[in-house]
């Protein structure tokens, strides 16, 4: 009989917290980060740990309580750098602010992205992400680039202006003005603790996610752990601009300096996670990697001994692979090859066991469309596309038009004629 295929909504929603719960899916899962140069680092988050329900899971409880600290250390990092007059810890601020902004999108909108298509929606709700992600994205962006004006706006006061101008920049760049026992505009040393507070967190948190990472054997938590790590060393930069700016004489404009280089961090990150949005609503291919996964997971189903409707072997090959991205879902076509001579039941036996194979083995795949080709002709690709050179201005409304007047010129010659 022919294998039958997933028609639940939410069969993703279910294989994802199935690899919550027994670790990832090894060469099946894309993780998705990519780190820079000094911590540089642009990165979508495998959510799995976030959205289970399986709150007993290590790797849930270690990638939850991570989220809690990041929202209280940006919390605590934004007030205190506001407080204590330290640019580089308001950047800092900023840049926890990309990270949980991405994990608290997908919480917000899981839900909604894996609700089943409906006849307004044929694609289903995948976009509504990617709407969100575009609007939270250009939000970090744009703070982005305020801290680093701000930035630019102290080190030019500092090193062009005289001292009363230099007094008034930052007085109007920071919105407040204290007074400080050491005497200069720099930041407080009392920003230090809470920058070295922050560092020892994300540390430990570093060293407790990767060990869950490693017991599990899980590339999600150890991308997650590695992140922690980056982090951390940011938190380090924060840490050092204070120190100089408050023990080195005259060295005020280290802090700055270091608000700077984490605000062009902040640029980076908001920029590539607008610019992925962007492909993602200009419906982009999907990544080569995911390709990769269902590539393999199709060539397992037809090397399984699928049997058709009349005993036969199968003689089914596959083609191509394309498909989108809509938010954390992904919409696959594939082009698969079979004789001339087959059935409609025959093809309705290869695509179901493609469709079952692919959808349980691929995270993240909510739709396989399969097209099927004769196996001795060669399909030029994008052919179901109606060619450009077609005028749509083909109507039968000219025509009649066109022809009426003709008539009407017709009888008007007739007329002038028998006149």
């Amino acid at each position: 009989m022919a294998t039958q295929a997933r028609s639940k909504s939410d069969d993703s929603h279910n294989h994802t917290e199935k690899d919550a719960k027994n670790g990832d899916n090894g060469h099946d899962h894309q993780d998705g980060h990519s780190h820079g140069l000094f911590g540089g680092h642009h990165h979508h988050h495998d959510n799995a740990y976030l959205t289970s329900q399986n709150k007993n899971d290590a790797g849930v409880r270690i990638t939850r309580i991570g989220l809690y600290c990041n929202l209280g250390m940006a919390l605590a990092k934004g007030a205190g750098g506001y407080y204590f007059n330290s640019q580089s810890m308001i950047a800092d601020a900023w840049h926890s602010l990309t990270d949980l902004a991405s994990d608290f999108l997908t919480l917000a909108t899981v839900s909604w992205s894996l609700r089943p298509p409906t006849d307004k929606f044929p694609t289903g709700f995948g976009k509504v992400e990617s709407l969100g992600s575009l609007g939270v994205s250009g939000m970090l962006l744009g703070g982005g680039i305020f801290m680093c004006i701000s930035s630019l706006q102290i080190l030019h006061a500092h090193f062009f202006l005289d001292a009363a101008a230099a007094a008034e920049v930052m007085a109007h760049g920071h919105g407040h003005s204290h007074s400080h026992s050491h005497g200069h505009d720099g930041p407080s040393l009392h920003a230090a603790w809470l920058a070295l507070g922050t560092v020892l967190v994300k540390e430990w948190l570093y060293r407790a996610t990767m060990k869950v990472a490693r017991e599990r054997k899980s590339s999600v938590l150890a991308s997650n752990a590695v992140h922690h790590r980056v982090d951390s060393m940011t938190g380090i930069v924060t840490l050092f601009a204070i120190l100089g700016a408050n023990f080195i004489h005259d060295a005020s404009w280290l802090d700055p300096v270091g608000g700077l280089f984490i605000s062009l961090l902040v640029i980076r990150a908001g920029w590539e996670n607008t610019a992925a949005a962007l492909y993602e609503l200009a419906d982009r291919s999907i990544d080569d990697d995911i390709k990769r996964s269902v590539r393999k997971s199709v060539t397992k189903a037809l090397d399984n001994d699928i049997m058709l409707a009349n005993g036969q072997q199968h003689l089914a090959e596959l083609r191509d692979v394309s498909g989108v991205k809509s938010g954390q879902n992904y919409l696959v076509d594939l082009e698969l090859a079979v004789p001339a001579d087959w059935t409609v039941e025959n093809v309705r036996t290869i695509e179901d066991a493609v469709r079952t194979q692919v959808g349980g083995s691929v995270r993240g795949v909510r739709r396989v469309h399969v097209r099927f080709v004769k196996l001795d002709e060669t399909i030029e690709k994008f052919d179901e596309f109606i060619s450009g050179e077609i005028s749509p201005r083909a109507s039968p409304e000219p025509e009649d038009h066109d022809h009426s007047h003709d008539d009407h010129d017709h009888n008007h010659g007739g007329k002038e004629h028998n006149h």
